[in-house]
């Protein structure tokens, strides 16, 4: 069957369709992108503004459209930090659904750590052991552990990489004292859930997704994308730390010549360059393998998991298309 993914983010509005059946590897068709920056668009009482509404409804509009001439069996609608917040959230995902049919469901960020695992997992497979995975994004970060597909434990910190910059830093490139007080912040904010993960034993392999883990593996030596997806990646914390020091100074229009930096994210890489290295200290890492699966093909595969061996529409129990309605309690979903 073919699925279609709409991942509501921070960011991005992000449309990946892939080819896929129980059991079967998910083969990309096609991936399609919106830069919308919904989090910029949080008015001071953290409401989401007209423009931020009217621009996710032209994306969803067009990500609709394109799944359908695409020929998805089905339309998978997410959305995560940035509508999280959003003290209008409900308002918001009523007139998206008035507007286009399409019913985004918000994921908690619990939950965007556990699929984002039983991403990871279905990668690497059972030989890796005890899994540690973390991933940056634009308001949030996950983090989850365990031996099994579902983490014994699993856990959502607000401190996304867009969402850091825009409340810690002033300057462009932003002072010594504001990247040291982001850092102090981000060590007290990791403090408990370390102490907790730790206690589940040491990990066998420690897994970074998003881009913000893609880019600063690169900046340190990892291979380019041409290389591939199945490229070997690392990003240790030696690294790390060397080239947190040295695009601190820089600004974001300098960040945004390097190579495997994105224009429209570089104003937040030292932000992100912060919150990985707090991690990866906290948590006693000294290496970790970037994966390029994460969020979006852990929903894939948990949905094709609930397939009973046959390609028909189920979705007769919903009442609007691209609903979520199976998928939002990941609990209930691995239950049922």
């Amino acid at each position: 069957m073919r699925l279609g993914v709409l991942d509501v983010g921070s960011n991005t509005v992000h449309l990946l369709v892939v080819d896929a059946h129980r059991g079967g590897h998910p083969t990309p068709a096609t991936s399609q992108k919106a830069e919308l920056r919904l989090a910029e668009h949080l008015q001071p009482d953290g409401a989401l503004s007209r423009i931020g509404v009217d621009s996710l409804i032209t994306a969803v509009h067009t990500a609709r459209d394109s799944a359908a001439e695409l020929g998805c069996d089905d339309l998978l609608a997410f959305a995560t930090s940035a509508l999280r917040d959003a003290t209008n959230s409900a308002a918001v995902l009523a007139k998206v659904r008035a507007d286009t049919g399409v019913a985004l469901e918000v994921l908690p960020g619990e939950d965007e750590a556990r699929y984002t695992f039983l991403a990871v997992r279905r990668w690497y497979g059972w030989s890796a052991g005890r899994l540690l995975c973390l991933d940056i994004g634009g308001g949030s970060l996950e983090l989850a552990a365990g031996r099994d597909e579902h983490p014994a434990a699993a856990a959502s910190l607000p401190l996304g990489a867009g969402r850091l910059t825009r409340e810690s830093f002033t300057g462009d490139p932003p002072s010594r004292r504001e990247v040291e007080a982001l850092r102090e912040k981000v060590d007290a904010d990791l403090a408990p859930v370390a102490r907790e993960l730790r206690k589940l034993g040491e990990p066998d392999l420690v897994v970074g997704t998003s881009k913000t883990f893609r880019s600063l593996a690169r900046l340190t030596g990892a291979a380019p994308s041409g290389a591939g997806i199945r490229a070997r990646r690392v990003l240790t914390h030696a690294g790390l730390r060397q080239l947190g020091s040295f695009i601190s100074r820089m600004s974001s229009g300098d960040l945004a010549e390097l190579e495997g930096v994105s224009p429209s994210r570089a104003h937040q890489l030292v932000a992100g360059a912060v919150v990985a290295e707090a991690a990866m200290r906290a948590l006693k890492i000294t290496e970790l393998d970037l994966c390029p699966w994460a969020l979006r093909e852990g929903v894939i595969l948990r949905r094709l998991d609930t397939l009973d061996g046959s390609t028909r529409d189920d979705r007769s129990a919903q009442d609007a298309p691209g609903s979520l309605g199976r998928l939002t309690s990941y609990e209930a979903r691995c239950s049922g």
